[in-house]
């Protein structure tokens, strides 16, 4: 905020008049000095353009002012002067409630995300069909057979292989079954993919092998005539997260096209044999497909819309439904089209139902109208039902009449926007816990919940919420809430120079990408769901590759194993070496970027983009100043230190860790000062050296637990919570604290307290600022 005034006026108002100085009056130095350039409300003017608007609290706010306005005299106004006008700022204009009180927040109509409608299409088809169980057991089912063909009568070992990484040599996978030229194996099963996007699977072999991903019948990868000494072989293919797709995969060790060994005498010599299965997810390294998204219970095809959409409006921070653009219609359009193909050319299968049955058209149409009860996500009307009948009268046959009536519903508001509602009925509530967890559409048991009025309390809302948990999509939208917290949802260029960090490439970075999701999994799923454990625990998961990056010895196994790294120093993901990396600058660390993710991730402090963007300091034109040093240097002037008197402290307690997330004592020869602060809402100043105090401060914080409580409502509702009440975060972070943190129950009693909700509507006309 700039205060724009002259000294002499200054000296008027506060020496002149004793009565002012003992009892400053905000608003009339507001008026003074401060409406010039902000706006007798706050909405700024030709120089200033930014409302002054946040969430600072009042302590905060005079702290600010206190230290760097007025912008031409910064320091100059006492304590009780910059406190003054602090409240009145913050009481007219500035703060939530006085925002709130010229416009209220509401719940507002919005249309389905591009999550959303993926999700919601692939469960409108495979609602159709049986659903997949992910259970416990990880793995693939494994036959071996003796022989080139996979012959149930030639079968001579079953059993369940964790992964597909296997190097026979010269062997037998089953001595004395087998014979080590010639075998056979099938692996089949399903996968589960954590991340939406595009997803590269490779075979490597020597021999003939072939894949069906979600297709079983025709190979996505098919290697089984092979010419040549190629041994790698890959497909790209699009796939959304938290969903179960079949898989098979066959190899062959012997010689294909014709069978003549019956001709020969003499068994040939046994070359070489060796299979892998990998896959490359969106912006990773290649890596082997591993066993905890694996499963050897089969799944159905499931249904994948690949048709690209605009991307949704994150300007508040969380994905909104609340902007309809003409791509966004036009790519519905599309995807319409696309689903209905797909559906019309299964129509038979999933309305149960044959060519030639004499009941095919009385089963198309019941089909239809539960697609369309399904994707309304209640029971139709009359009308609504009528005008579904007429779609097999206007058609020309079956399939035509099957299509108009899917391009109807698919394109029907009562499928793309969600809160068409004014009241929580049991369909609506059913509807926002669907949404809510999973992204989609109700279940078959919410539904019937819904239609028996089961949906009422908080009790039985919160039990079914509970029960829908445990599902890979309520996993899926959970891992991306985390991530989204982290702010690792967005493109990040990890790239080091490799003369100075030398093994840092993109397989470790892709490792230490995968370390961090582990560490976030296991924190969230075990029983106590911990969100101080995601602050504090000293561990961190590595693997060989890792270890030997980090210079830890790893206990003895295979893949990701948990270890202590730099005992005593860590400090869960505030230090977790992925995320230091990230959040670094080339070849130094930025306690700028930490500092962000801390203020405003962790501590919910609003901090505005800078007026322009401006380049670090290099090192190499300070060669002799530590980062903290250098960072001091450039943010010096008054107008910064508005936003980095929050930000610098609080990234100056990680300054422990370099640019690849090692830890250091040292930089350019001199000691780390890892010290910092943060004055906090109460208007106390904490004090902490290093990251161990930071997290233990940040685990303890009231202001934290409000952060994270808020950040979760927004990501799983996608409406601000204070359209919920005023109360609603508050009593959020209540039950948070009071139930010893428990990540996965605070979920659930954000979907429980949003679902029985109806929405706010627009107060009258003139009403807004009472």
């Amino acid at each position: 905020m700039s205060l724009c005034s002259s000294w002499s006026w200054l000296i008027v108002l506060f020496v002149a008049s004793p009565v002012l100085a003992q009892t400053p009056d905000g608003a009339a130095i507001y008026k003074q000095q401060c409406a010039r350039c902000h706006g007798a409300n706050g909405e700024g003017s030709k120089q200033y353009k930014q409302r002054l608007e946040g969430d600072r609290s009042v302590a905060q706010l005079a702290e600010v002012i206190r230290k760097t306005m007025p912008e031409n005299d910064p320091g100059s106004l006492t304590v009780a002067q910059s406190q003054a006008v602090a409240e009145y700022i913050h009481k007219s204009f500035y703060g939530p409630l006085a925002r709130e009180g010229n416009k209220p927040a509401r719940v507002a109509l919005a249309r389905l995300t591009v999550p959303q409608y993926r999700q919601a299409v692939a469960d409108l088809v495979g609602s159709f069909r049986w659903q997949a169980r992910w259970d416990a057991q990880r793995g693939l089912d494994a036959e071996y057979f003796k022989g080139r063909r996979l012959n149930p009568r030639d079968r001579v070992l079953k059993r369940i292989d964790p992964q597909v990484a296997f190097d026979f040599g010269t062997e037998s996978p089953a001595p004395g079954k087998t014979e080590p030229h010639e075998f056979s194996i099938r692996w089949t099963g399903s996968i589960l993919v954590p991340e939406t996007g595009e997803y590269r699977f490779v075979i490597r072999t020597e021999h003939a092998a072939r894949l069906w991903l979600n297709d079983q019948r025709r190979p996505f990868i098919d290697a089984w005539v092979k010419s040549g000494n190629d041994t790698e072989y890959s497909a790209t293919i699009f796939l959304v997260a938290g969903r179960i797709y079949p898989l098979r995969l066959e190899y062959s060790k012997a010689k294909q096209g014709v069978d003549d060994s019956n001709k020969i005498k003499n068994k040939p010599p046994s070359p070489k044999s060796s299979v892998t299965l990998l896959w490359q997810l969106p912006h990773r390294s290649v890596e082997v497909v591993p066993s905890r998204y694996l499963s050897p219970a089969p799944a159905p095809e499931q249904f994948v819309c690949t048709r690209p959409f605009p991307p949704d409006d994150r300007s508040f921070g969380w994905e909104r439904g609340t902007t309809v653009s003409r791509e966004w219609d036009a790519a519905t359009t599309e995807a319409a089209l696309e689903a209905t193909a797909y559906i019309a050319a299964r129509m038979n299968e999933l309305a149960g139902t044959r060519e030639g049955d004499p009941e095919q058209k009385k089963k198309l149409q019941a089909f239809c109208r539960t697609f369309a009860e399904r994707a309304f996500r209640r029971p139709l009307t009359a009308e609504q039902q009528k005008l579904l009948e007429r779609q097999f009268e206007a058609g020309k046959d079956l399939e035509s009449s099957v299509k108009r009536c899917l391009l109807l519903t698919l394109k029907s508001p009562r499928f793309l926007y969600r809160e068409v509602g004014d009241e929580p009925d049991g369909y609506a509530v059913a509807s926002r816990l669907s949404f809510g967890l999973w992204d989609s559409i109700p279940d078959k048991e919410l539904l019937e919940a819904a239609a028996a009025g089961r949906l009422a309390t908080k009790e039985q809302v919160r039990k079914q919420a509970e029960r829908m948990l445990p599902d890979p999509r309520a996993r899926a939208k959970l891992r991306s809430f985390l991530l989204t917290w982290l702010r690792l949802n967005e493109e990040h260029d990890l790239s080091r120079d490799p003369k100075i960090f030398p093994g840092f490439d993109a397989a470790t970075v892709s490792d230490l990408r995968t370390s961090l999701e582990l560490f976030l999994d296991e924190v969230v799923w075990s029983s106590g769901s911990d969100y101080r454990q995601l602050l504090t625990a000293e561990e961190v998961y590595l693997n060989d590759r890792l270890a030997r990056f980090y210079g830890v010895k790893l206990p003895e196994g295979d893949g990701f194993r948990k270890v202590k790294l730099d005992p005593g120093k860590r400090a869960g993901v505030t230090t977790y070496p992925y995320l230091m990396a990230l959040l670094s600058q080339g070849e130094v660390s930025s306690p700028i970027h930490r500092g962000v993710l801390l203020a405003r991730g962790f501590l919910g402090v609003a901090l505005k983009p800078p007026p322009e963007a401006v380049a670090p300091l290099s090192p190499r034109l300070h060669p002799n100043l530590t980062t903290r040093e250098r960072v001091l240097l450039q943010t010096r002037p008054g107008a910064c230190m508005t936003c980095h008197g929050i930000i610098n402290p609080l990234g100056f307690a990680l300054e422990h860790f370099d640019a690849v997330g090692r830890f250091r004592d040292q930089e350019n020869g001199k000691a780390i000062d890892a010290t910092g602060w943060y004055q906090a809402r109460d208007g106390k100043m904490v004090r902490v050296n290093g990251a161990r105090e930071l997290a233990s401060f940040l685990a303890g914080s009231s202001e934290a637990h409000a952060a994270f409580a808020e950040q979760m409502f927004h990501h799983l509702v996608q409406q601000p919570v204070r359209a919920y009440g005023q109360n609603t975060l508050e009593e959020l972070r209540r039950s948070f604290v009071s139930g010893n943190f428990h990540i996965r129950n605070l979920a659930v009693e954000v979907i429980t307290v949003a679902a029985l909700q109806s929405r706010q509507k627009a107060p009258p006309q003139g009403e807004a600022r009472k």
